[in-house]
């Protein structure tokens, strides 16, 4: 197996890079001792591999955390309705906040990301420990960043598993052998972040821009992304969160639970972490390594093809996955290829765990090229040979997520699907961990929380929340079409409410699918909120014939044997003027198409269960998104870890 930094080839004057995604040389041959590897950059290097080797399971960022973790929220869901959304033995029921502490996959994520915190102690004990880390020159520097890379990617996994489970176990050294640090008590989650977050500002010492070292891409944890990851725990830290007990001089929400209250802390404490988020991002777009890559387009084709952006890197961290090896982004989530085909090969793909809804789709402006890149209301399958695109329907709840394009994949991915034969293939697409949009949307809200949509703010980079705000926006709208999203932007009041909707808004049609939103409503105090909106958005499209969702849909095709679906012709908001039935090659009943349907199970069986355990009639707890601990793991924790929230054991 070759090392990544063999495997990364450049190219002079081309846009891409291929990404070979290989952090494939993990471990250490077993009879070298940690003292034999600290003495060494080469060995301490394959130390700190392992670390992004733990990142690559199926149970960490391969399938578990980006796919199904991030749900549900206001506008995507699990692929869980009905009677499925309550289904506790599966991802359908504990991702409708019908959580049971007996699923399996609690203790498997669980487990694994503890393997990944171990290996990241391992690394930097014996980093710590190494003569190398003081001698001077190439091997000190060498030392230096793999302390900071393995410091990085230890704090991102425990922000991952507080946002998962509340407050946990922190664990910051290696395992003895006499297991007297083997059972640990929970640590208030408070504790963490603020220690992540010192160990983030040393980390930010050690580590390179990307590609300021030739090895170092943005599949490395670089300075961006410590950075990054440093102001997104701090406004974590400064957020709301549900408790398992009331802290003195901390806020409640108004919608709290009496025992489990949602509180967040005091605005002194506030105003610290958004001066210290201010501070990092400002450091990012300063810096100017990390840009917008002014295509939307491009930026989620290269995703798709593998290939490492080098001249904007707008994707400031990408987890390293290998084709055939890890990663289901597209398999799993994505544009769905409906069984066998020539093309694709035997097994098709499932496309099936996440899905987003028709008033997310509806939400977007109608020229915004985010809305079809995010929201795919089509499937590919192939029938008596020929392979075409065919429209879902009246599937209001189950639009795949189209920023995982099979149709954008290279040929070596189409190969090594066709050889898997019926298996499930693994497309070694990455997983972004962070992307330039979001530093901006964070920045934009920090700016607002500080100075407003339009004040200045000292220790920033110089724009306002509202600059920061319409690059994000301005860039998902073609050239012709920039003036009229400038004029949005320009439009939104300048009140720091009315902006921080704005805001709220632009986080999801930026970020929808990439297991950012949830986490971002949670420390709003909005999930069950915009959750509630969403559904009440569905009944009144429902009562209204007139403005609301059309019952069909009409569309052309591209070609003349009727394969491929003219995206641009569709009538999504109904006949155009001067149009008629007869000017389309094709129609397909839509979303309104429940007013008239003698079931209506969409909205009488399907939407009441949809996260149903947060909002609706059966809720046991408040604001309840935390999962359980896993029965197996508090079984076998020695009697330190129980669960709270009304879960039992």
């Amino acid at each position: 197996m070759k090392n990544i930094a063999k495997a990364l080839i450049l190219a002079a004057g081309v846009l891409g890079m291929t990404s070979c995604s290989d952090f494939l040389d993990q471990t250490s041959p077993s009879e070298l001792t940690g003292e034999t590897i600290s003495q060494s950059t080469y060995y301490t290097g394959l130390t700190v591999n392992k670390i992004y080797g733990g990142l690559t399971q199926d149970a960490t960022y391969s399938q578990y955390i980006p796919i199904i973790w991030g749900l549900n929220s206001d506008c995507e869901l699990v692929d869980g309705l009905g009677d499925d959304a309550t289904n506790a033995t599966s991802e359908r029921g504990n991702m409708n906040y019908n959580a049971n502490p007996g699923w399996s996959r609690l203790a498997q994520v669980w487990d694994a990301m503890y393997g990944v915190i171990e290996n990241a102690n391992l690394a930097i004990e014996m980093i710590d420990a190494s003569p190398l880390t003081t001698s001077g020159g190439t091997d000190q520097k060498t030392m230096e960043r793999y302390k900071g890379e393995a410091l990085t990617l230890r704090a991102m996994i425990y922000l991952d598993l507080i946002r998962f489970f509340g407050d946990i176990p922190m664990k910051l050294e290696s395992s003895k052998s006499d297991l007297s640090n083997a059972y640990l008590e929970k640590t208030d989650r408070d504790v963490i972040l603020d220690t992540l977050i010192t160990d983030l500002e040393k980390a930010i010492e050690l580590l390179p821009w990307a590609g300021e070292v030739s090895t170092y891409s943005t599949e490395h944890v670089t300075k961006g992304y410590a950075h990054a990851l440093l102001a997104n725990i701090a406004l974590t830290r400064a957020g709301w969160a549900i408790r398992e007990k009331s802290k003195e001089g901390y806020e409640t929400a108004s919608y709290s639970d009496p025992t489990y209250p949602t509180q967040r802390c005091d605005a002194a404490t506030r105003k610290a972490m958004y001066e210290l988020a201010l501070a990092h991002l400002s450091a990012i777009i300063t810096n100017g390594t990390h840009q917008l890559n002014p295509s939307i387009e491009n930026q989620w084709y290269l995703l798709n093809q593998r290939q490492l952006d080098q001249t904007y890197r707008e994707n400031i961290f990408e987890i390293p996955m290998g084709l055939g090896v890890s990663s289901e982004l597209g398999y799993t989530v994505g544009v769905r290829i409906n069984g066998a085909s020539a093309q694709y090969g035997a097994k098709g793909n499932s496309s099936g765990k996440m899905k987003v809804t028709a008033p997310f789709f509806w939400s977007f402006d109608k020229k915004d090229l985010r809305r079809d890149i995010t929201c795919c209301n089509l499937q590919l399958k192939e029938t008596s040979g020929v392979l075409k695109e065919e429209m879902l329907g009246n599937t209001p709840f189950a639009i795949y997520v189209g920023k995982w394009d099979i149709r954008k994949m290279n040929e070596e991915w189409r190969q090594a699907a066709i050889a898997t034969g019926n298996a499930k293939w693994m497309s070694g697409i990455n997983v972004v961990r962070m992307r330039y949009p979001q530093v901006l949307l964070m920045y934009a809200e920090v700016m607002n929380e500080l100075a407003g949509p339009d004040g200045g703010y000292a220790g920033s980079a110089g724009l306002t929340a509202r600059q920061a705000l319409s690059e994000v926006h301005c860039r998902a709208f073609a050239q012709g079409d920039k003036a009229e999203a400038e004029s949005y932007i320009a439009a939104i009041p300048a009140d720091k409410d009315a902006f921080f909707n704005a805001i709220v808004d632009e986080n999801a049609w930026e970020l929808a699918g990439e297991g950012v939103r949830k986490f971002d409503l949670i420390r709003w105090n909005l999930l069950a909120e915009k959750t509630q909106e969403f559904k009440d958005n569905y009944v009144a499209q429902m009562s209204d014939e007139t403005n609301g969702y059309p019952e069909k849909i009409y569309f052309n095709y591209t070609d003349e044997s009727k394969t491929v679906i003219d995206l641009s012709s569709v009538t999504w908001y109904g006949l155009p003027e001067g149009k008629t039935s007869a000017d389309y090659d094709d129609s397909k009943d839509f979303f309104g198409k429940e007013r008239t349907d003698a079931t209506q199970k969409n909205l009488n069986v399907n939407l009441p269960s949809i996260s149903s355990g947060l909002i609706g009639d059966n809720v046991t707890v408040k604001n309840r998104y935390l999962l359980p601990i896993g029965s197996t793991t508090i079984s076998a924790s020695n009697g330190t870890l129980y669960n709270s929230y009304g879960y039992s054991n």
